[in-house]
């Protein structure tokens, strides 16, 4: 109970508000200048034809408002201009009772035709009732891989009992028949050529080769066909667990002359499966590149681009089936059911049930999934133009919230009658232009013709030259349109050998708008208009008003001042933007008297410091450059007679008022800085009234360092170089020293690994000619 008054409380409030939007009439104006910018400019916007309406000084825009103010103004309601929305019924057929194998009406109307002003809105309603005994085709689109067996033997027996369910709703039932397995490519089926004849385990005596989707059998209502064929069918197989479902389903959604789907019809596919789905961009792990194109392919009742082009996505599947009028019922096992729930959530008028493990209730399953899909009417459109808005309220004792997207009515029992109220609204302004709106799985269509009304309707006087424009010009919905060389509200201005380009140049500032858009060019000069609280814009380009001052508690120039052109002019006393503020400077006053430390503007006793200093009195500057670096030049010239400022002290630092001390007396910042002679000079620095004005106590006494000896310095580096000198020579000499010892050492080793041998020289030769001596005797 407590939810329901909830509920109700909720209506009421939504009821109110929507009451109270549609009271409320705004015109919203912007650049007018004739009738038809008026009603292009908002949906409650009228312009008022009537002559003399605008008085002195007006622009043609005050012609321009909603019309309870037009005609509080005094404009005759028969001279107000404001078009109306027109809704015309084309076609209305009445809505058909039962199915009498003629073409049955279950929408009306279905043709209507809108003549709308943009931005308002208007209502029409459809009315809607299933047909008593409306024809169903069902095609039955089956799983064919291994793990489907024990379910194919029993779809055999199912072919009575399917018939039978089916006669229960309609007498014109038909039923047709199709298998899918997978991509008859790696990695989804294995290419070893016996293995694509045989896919199947070897312990299976029957089996069909390897397949991606068959058509079997087109719609029939003949039950002994429908068994025939299905007991003809065989178990295949393939190597992973998705299937190619979406490609089946997509090649039975266009194919629809092969399958045998009639024009006046419920559409019903029902996939039966136990493993996922392939989708787009699966076909990748093939090197399959082309996407899905929508279209049919199929001979010999197989789908020949199997191999060939990739998966459809879920959105191209929708589409297709959304399309022909064909809802499609998932009967899956348990272990996919939140698979398959997904995939409904993204096709409309679609229903998922739960497969037993061998198919015995898939009967039961068809006929609660179908009696669920057939009571939930949704309406819904397509092709809606660009800048047209589309709300859909149902009517119907179960009905869904109203939507932009579509209508829903649910529990719709057949023959019941039920209604939606369709709110067109168009933004802008468009020719001619149609959509339709459609119950989803139905044939019937409700067409909209929409135009749109943009230009006024006006009575306008005959008269070339009317009194009112001077005789120089003709009325056009109740304003004077000048002849050539003549301007002006009454045409009563002559531009003579001036172009009208010029003279209106002369009213712009800065080549802007036209007299800022608050006045009106009569002869090259501003006639300002009045404003809306009654005053007058003024200057030589109504740039000027009294009236757009900066407000304080909802009082212009808080009710101390005057405004002068955009800017308040403050009462004696008072001060700020908006004359908020009294004059005041005990809140900026310091110790010393001084209004802000003279770093600041007193401004609504508060200070207003200079960029870097600090609030409440500017006393402190984050920001700012350390002053004992900044100053320390004029130190080291004041106090010493050093540094770059030394011969320009007085010039340079004259803001720097010193003493010189041996102790510090003052409190300020102490600096310990180096000086340009590199002694350390030490100070103290304090700040006086105003930006850059100084007190500063310096020590007498300067750190200087001692300079460095010569002599000493020379001597050492001398000796020094010495020392280094004789360090590398003898190193140098070791080096020697050490390669000549190594060197020696392979000498005497490899003396005494030599072995000297006697032998003939092969180069000596004996002697040729032995010569004896006579003489001797041997002794």
């Amino acid at each position: 109970v407590k939810v329901m008054q909830q509920n109700y409380v909720f209506t009421v409030c939504v009821i109110i508000f929507a009451v109270m939007c549609q009271q409320e009439e705004v015109c919203s104006k912007s650049v007018i200048n004739s009738c038809t910018d008026c009603i292009r400019s908002g949906p409650y916007c009228a312009w008022c034809q009537q002559l003399n309406f605008t008085k002195a000084g007006e622009q043609e825009s005050v012609r321009c408002d909603t019309q309870a103010q037009l005609m509080e103004r005094g404009c005759k309601k028969e001279e107000i201009i404001s078009p109306a929305n027109n809704v015309t019924i084309i076609k209305e057929d009445p809505l058909s009772v039962s199915f009498d194998n003629q073409e049955p009406v279950q929408m009306s109307p279905q043709k209507i035709n809108l003549k709308l002003r943009p931005g308002l809105p208007t209502t029409f309603r459809i009315s809607f009732r299933r047909v008593e005994g409306y024809p169903v085709d069902l095609y039955y689109l089956m799983d064919l891989s291994n793990s489907m067996k024990d379910d194919l033997e029993n779809v055999k027996e199912l072919g009575r009992d399917l018939f039978a369910a089916l006669k229960k709703i309609t007498e014109h039932a038909q039923i047709g028949f199709g298998a899918f397995v997978d991509k008859t490519v790696l990695p989804y089926t294995n290419t070893n050529k016996e293995k694509l004849q045989r896919p199947c385990d070897e312990s299976d005596q029957y089996c069909q080769a390897a397949f991606g989707y068959r058509h079997v059998l087109s719609m029939t209502a003949k039950e002994n066909e429908f068994k025939k064929k299905v007991a003809d069918q065989f178990i295949s197989g393939n190597l992973d667990s998705p299937e190619g479902s979406l490609d089946a389903m997509m090649q039975a959604a266009v194919c629809g002359n092969k399958i045998g789907w009639r024009n006046s019809s419920t559409r019903l596919i029902v996939l039966t499966t136990d493993a996922g789905f392939h989708m787009a961009g699966d076909g990748k792990l093939a090197g399959i590149l082309e996407p899905n194109d929508q279209q049919c392919h199929m001979e010999n009742n197989l789908y020949t681009k199997s191999n060939e082009m990739d998966y459809p996505s879920v959105g191209q599947l929708a589409t297709e089936l959304e399309k022909n009028n064909i809802q499609p019922i998932f009967a899956v096992t348990k272990n996919v059911e939140d698979v398959y729930k997904e995939l409904s959530k993204m096709i409309p008028k679609s229903e998922v049930g739960v497969l037993s493990s061998d198919s015995k209730n898939v009967v039961q399953l068809i006929e609660t999934a179908y009696n669920s899909l057939s009571s939930k009417v949704t309406v819904t459109h397509d092709n809606l133009p660009d800048n047209v808005r589309v709300v859909y309220t149902p009517i119907c004792k179960y009905a869904g919230p109203a939507g932009d997207k579509n209508g829903v009515c649910d529990n719709v029992h057949v023959a019941q009658t039920i209604s939606f109220d369709v709110t067109v609204t168009a933004d802008s302004c468009m020719e001619d232009t149609s959509f339709t709106i459609r119950p989803l799985g139905i044939k019937d269509t409700l067409t909209v013709t929409l135009s749109t009304k943009c230009e006024c309707q006006c009575k306008d006087p005959n008269d070339k030259m009317h009194q009112l424009c001077t005789n120089r010009g003709s009325i056009v919905c109740g304003i004077c349109s000048c002849m050539e060389s003549f301007i002006g509200q009454n045409c009563e201005c002559s531009i003579g050998n001036k172009d009208e380009q010029s003279l209106r140049a002369s009213c712009q500032r800065n080549n802007g708008t036209e007299c800022e858009g608050r006045g009106d060019c009569v002869c090259g000069r501003c006639q300002c208009h009045s404003t809306n609280q009654g005053g007058r814009y003024r200057g030589d380009f109504c740039e000027c008003d009294d009236e757009h001052c900066e407000n304080y508690q909802n009082k212009l120039c808080g009710g101390n001042g005057k405004c002068d052109c955009g800017t308040c002019k403050c009462n004696a006393g008072y001060e700020g933007s908006a004359c908020q503020c009294k004059a005041s400077r005990e809140g900026c006053l310091t110790k010393g008297n001084t209004v802000c430390n003279g770093r600041g503007r007193c401004i609504c006793n508060r200070c207003d410091c200079k960029e870097g200093y600090q609030r409440p009195q500017c006393l402190i500057c984050l920001g700012c450059p350390d002053p004992c670096q900044t100053k320390l030049d004029c130190i080291e010239c004041l106090g010493f007679g050093s540094g770059p400022f030394g011969k320009i002290c007085d010039t340079n630092c004259r803001n720097i008022t010193y003493d010189m001390v041996d102790n510090f007396a003052i409190s300020g910042k102490e600096c310990h800085q180096k000086d340009s002679e590199g002694c350390w000079i030490t100070f103290k620095l304090n700040q006086l009234v105003g930006e850059d004005n100084y007190e500063a106590e310096i020590l007498k006494q300067r750190d200087c360092p001692e300079p460095p000896s010569v002599i000493p310095i020379i001597a050492g580096s001398i000796a020094g170089v010495a020392v280094i000198g004789i360090v590398l020579l003898m190193l140098i000499k070791m080096l020697i020293y050490m390669k000549d010892l190594k060197e020696f050492r392979k000498f005497e080793n490899e003396k005494k690994k030599s072995k000297w041998a006697e032998a003939d020289n092969p180069l000596f030769q004996n002697a040729t000619t032995t010569v004896a001596n006579p003489t001797f005797t041997g002794e």
